[in-house]
């Protein structure tokens, strides 16, 4: 699944290509995404309005437009936005197509259908229920250690989980969080609540580290990402434990093991992460 790293990526690569850009049509192919894709909403809102800025929150992008509405996408497990010629054959993938006044278009691929394309008018924004339950941006200024430590306390999950939790924390997804655990020398079943504040300092900066090494090689490749001229990340060529069971640790040469936490398969060194 498309993590803070890859959207963050794909932001990047369309900020200065869709900046300045008017949407000229919209055609949407299929709308059955995770969320229904409300055709009549979007060219309502978004049709004939210039985009004036990208943001990204957590793993949503989202696309500003001088009329005041924003385009919000989520890319799910399998979603691709992609600018590409008029003339490229459609993929049967391509569920929402935004045709753009340079002669391109903006094409939202997504096979496992986990996606959203949404519309939302300024005042929704404001309301929007996905975004208000969110927590902090891990890369901001004011993210710190303290705020995980006061978090956790009392708490018996696992601190992988607590990681991966969206309304404690953004956008550390099961790769990242396995990465920045191994980064701080902690277990990730360790209880959130008996991590010492000095352990919680050297986890914030495993995590900052991590999320900004992957964002400069372009985010992780394991099976579909690519951002939006089709070209995939590098951070998998540098991934400490994660996808590597069965194989040595980098730093201490034991065997890296994986055992699945709430569903999700989590990578470790017994030696390394006691």
């Amino acid at each position: 699944m498309p993590e803070l790293p890859e959207v963050e990526t794909v932001r990047r690569s369309l900020l200065t290509k869709l900046r300045g850009r008017s949407v000229t049509e919209i055609q949407v192919r299929d709308a059955r995404l995770r969320v229904p894709v409300a055709e009549e909403k979007l060219n309502e809102l978004i049709a004939g309005r210039r985009v004036t800025d990208l943001s990204r929150r957590a793993k949503y992008l989202i696309i500003h437009f001088d009329s005041g509405s924003y385009l919000i996408i989520h890319l799910g497990m399998s979603g691709q936005l992609l600018r590409v010629s008029p003339g490229l054959p459609f993929d049967k993938h391509d569920h929402v197509i935004f045709s753009l006044d340079d002669g391109l278009e903006l094409r939202f691929r997504d096979p496992r259908r986990f996606g959203m394309v949404v519309a939302l008018s300024e005042s929704e924004l404001n309301d929007y229920a996905p975004l208000k339950q969110l927590g902090p941006e891990p890369l901001a200024a004011n993210c710190k250690a303290d705020y995980l430590f006061e978090r956790s306390r009392g708490l018996t999950k696992p601190v992988k989980n607590f990681l991966m939790d969206q309304r404690v924390i953004v956008g550390v997804g099961n790769i990242y969080a396995s990465e920045s655990l191994f980064l701080a020398g902690i277990h990730p079943l360790k209880p959130a609540g008996r991590i010492s504040r000095a352990r919680w300092q050297k986890l914030m900066e495993a995590i900052k580290r991590v999320l900004r090494d992957a964002i400069r090689q372009g985010g992780t490749t394991l099976n579909s990402f690519r951002d939006s001229q089709g070209n995939t990340g590098y951070f998998q060529m540098t991934l400490r434990v994660y996808g590597r069971k069965g194989e040595p640790c980098l730093t201490c040469q034991t065997m890296i093991r994986a055992q699945v936490v709430a569903g999700r398969s989590t990578f470790f060194c017994p030696k390394c992460q006691r």
